[in-house]
């Protein structure tokens, strides 16, 4: 069985379409869904109980962040596998099955992460090398503007790289990815410590310090509508975004634990 984990915070009817386009995905697998609400106070759970009455809902009684609310749905999964996804995921039919499958033929694999695209249709850039020391600054600083940041951004992005190839990769972004749950278990799941961003690339991290994989798998494709809104203000503006301090505090615990490449 998939166990698909969703955190919600205020993004409720986000959610409604996330969980209606993986249920006309017709995953073949049996499945599970467990949103974890982290303190939205938008009454979600009453909202998406009309439309999907078999969700099983946990309520936080404040806002865990990414990590810690993820964990909390890993650790009530029943399944063997699970799927993590943000409530802004779109999943089309296959994707679910071509990911489970691979997952299943090789026991090496300890991530599986699909291709992203925007709504357009076009490729979102969503598997990455490991950082070095300045990459955060040249994603969210007009650092990145400087031939020096251009030049670090398109290592990072892995811009050259054929991305219709189904090969191993550093870190994925943790919107979408499937995983055997003992293998997260064993990884220790996200460190809480991350309120909010390298979260992802921690656990991937560690799940290659396991002697697990983690890889990109193409074939299986998801629409995201993220949008990296503190990047969009560009220059000094960037500096003072919540979102970018938030990025910067999560990138020093990140530095402390593991350095950069």
């Amino acid at each position: 069985m998939i166990s698909i984990v969703i955190v919600n915070y205020k993004m409720k009817r986000l959610i409604k379409n996330c969980v209606q386009w993986f249920k006309e995905a017709k995953a073949t697998e049996p499945f599970e869904i467990i949103v974890v609400d982290n303190n939205s106070q938008d009454d979600a759970e009453t909202y998406l109980r009309k439309i999907h009455p078999e969700i099983r809902y946990i309520q936080n009684e404040k806002n865990l962040g990414m990590g810690a609310g993820t964990n909390v749905g890993i650790k009530d999964a029943k399944g063997e596998f699970v799927l993590l996804m943000n409530p802004d995921i779109f999943v089309f039919p296959g994707a679910i099955d071509k990911m489970l499958q691979y997952l299943k033929v090789h026991d090496d694999v300890g991530i599986i992460a699909p291709q992203l695209l925007n709504p357009d249709g076009s490729l979102q850039y969503s598997c990455y090398k490991w950082h070095k020391l300045l990459t955060p600054l040249c994603r969210r600083t007009i650092l990145g503007k400087t031939p020096w940041g251009k030049r670090e951004l398109h290592r990072f992005l892995m811009i050259d790289w054929n991305h219709n190839d189904t090969q191993d990769i550093d870190w994925a972004q943790g919107s979408c990815w499937l995983a055997r749950k003992d293998v997260l278990m064993s990884a220790g799941l996200f460190d809480e410590r991350f309120f909010m961003y390298f979260e992802d690339a921690d656990l991937c991290r560690r799940i290659w310090q396991m002697g697990k994989r983690v890889v990109y798998l193409p074939e299986a494709k998801v629409i995201h509508l993220h949008r990296r809104q503190s990047a969009d203000k560009g220059g000094v503006a960037a500096l003072f975004d919540s979102l970018t301090r938030e990025h910067v505090k999560s990138w020093i615990k990140y530095l402390k634990k593991h350095g950069a490449v």
